[in-house]
């Protein structure tokens, strides 16, 4: 019997990252060794302290419900967080606690925008901004930007986008998948143009503290008290502390949006684990000196990563300011012959390709907008890196 499922899901993809890696899974349970690239996840297990945290709140029983967007201790800290890292000052009725960043941002959609309404995304950009805008009804608009300009925005292309429809412009610095870390006086140019249209503006700040000698990280809301009530900031605790798994996020917006979003939340999921919530407060009022250390590891393999595909033939990229990718593209190799004796035609066939001929898993840049590009996740171990590199070298040549 054919189940008559929605129109929404039917036209739904699944995440392009996570099917690559259940590929590459689905590969190694055959007892081949898969140099795995695709997840943007870090390799490192969460600090010692942060998990003391979580097990201190199991044993005095914080095993219950919380409120719906979060305990105010946490809010608490977050509100803390940005006053000590950005000077921004906000109100623990401002920041909503959600299972992840990703929650974060379907809350933000869900509560903003609706059919009708035009949401601008720069590409490349995350898998799941797109489908994520379709799913609240809205209609996403996408700006393609270049190699040469470091895959950022400039404020002619926004302000060409915007149209009477226009609702909100999703800005992820730094960038997934391209690492792209935006400059000052580019986000500042942005920041003008939204308040000239008073457009709200998105900010998934997630890698924020994942950020590369020569870059600059700056929080949109520091533009400006013109542009603090356009501005939602998203962000959590799974990049810059090795906490993917325990899906805590949180969004810093107007008070009357946070309601919105509290009162959503509130009938979809309700609270986010609660012993994820005391040990987010572990991370945020802890020491940095974690971050520091993880941040110093990355910014290694990320030279090592930009050496090693600089020698790669036919292949450019735009160096990462941020996050721990980079996205490089391999499109003068379509239409040649590749071992195995067959040629590709796009990023899709490459990435195929390669995983099956060399071992090696990237996800291709079709899933971020992007064509002609695949892209490489550096947050896994040297060893790792090396060898992946080695047998891509190897395949390419």
């Amino acid at each position: 019997m054919s189940i008559p499922l929605s129109p929404t899901v039917q036209k739904l993809k699944p995440s392009a990252t996570i099917a690559a890696a259940a590929k590459a899974k689905a590969l190694k349970s055959t007892g081949v060794n898969v140099h795995e690239f695709t997840l943007g996840e870090p390799d490192f297990v969460t600090p010692e302290h942060i998990c003391n945290a979580a097990k201190e709140a199991m044993d005095a029983g914080h095993t219950h419900y919380t409120p719906a967007v979060g305990i105010p201790e946490l809010k608490q800290a977050v509100c803390d967080s940005y006053q000590r890292d950005h000077g921004l000052t906000y109100q623990p009725n401002q920041v909503a606690i959600s299972n992840g960043a990703k929650h974060s941002i379907h809350n933000v959609l869900t509560a903003l925008c609706g059919p009708g309404d035009e949401v601008i995304i720069p590409a490349p950009y995350w898998v799941s901004y797109s489908a994520l805008v379709e799913l609240c009804g809205a209609t996403p608009v996408i700006v393609d930007t270049t190699e040469e300009s470091g895959f950022c925005m400039s404020a002619d292309q926004l302000r060409a986008a915007i149209t009477p429809k226009s609702k909100l412009l999703m800005l992820n610095n730094p960038c997934n998948p391209t690492g792209a870390a935006y400059p000052v006086e580019t986000l500042e140019a942005l920041a003008r143009v939204a308040v000239e249209h008073q457009l709200f503006v998105m900010s998934d700040e997630i890698y924020e503290k994942l950020i590369y000698e020569g870059s600059e990280f700056r929080s949109f809301a520091t533009l400006g008290e013109d542009v603090v009530p356009l501005t939602i900031i998203v962000s959590g605790v799974s990049k810059a502390y090795a906490m993917t798994g325990w899906r805590i996020g949180w969004t810093l917006a107007p008070v009357e949006l946070t309601a919105a979003m509290t009162k959503l939340q509130s009938q979809e999921t309700s609270n986010p684990c609660s012993i994820s919530q005391y040990a987010a407060i572990a991370a945020l009022n802890g020491s940095q000196e974690c971050v520091e250390e993880m941040c110093a590891e990355f910014a290694s393999r990320r030279t090592y990563v930009m050496q090693r595909i600089k020698a790669l033939p036919k292949v450019s990229f735009a160096e990462p300011g941020g996050a721990f990718y980079v996205f490089f593209n391999v499109a003068e190799h379509f239409g040649r012959p590749l071992p195995g004796g067959q040629s590709v035609e796009n990023s899709s066939d490459f990435c195929s390709a390669l995983l099956e001929h060399a071992h090696v898993a990237l996800v291709t840049g079709d899933a971020f907008g992007a064509p002609g590009y695949v892209r490489l996740s550096f947050a896994t171990n040297m060893a790792t890196i090396e060898a992946g590199l080695d047998a891509l070298e190897k395949f390419l040549s």
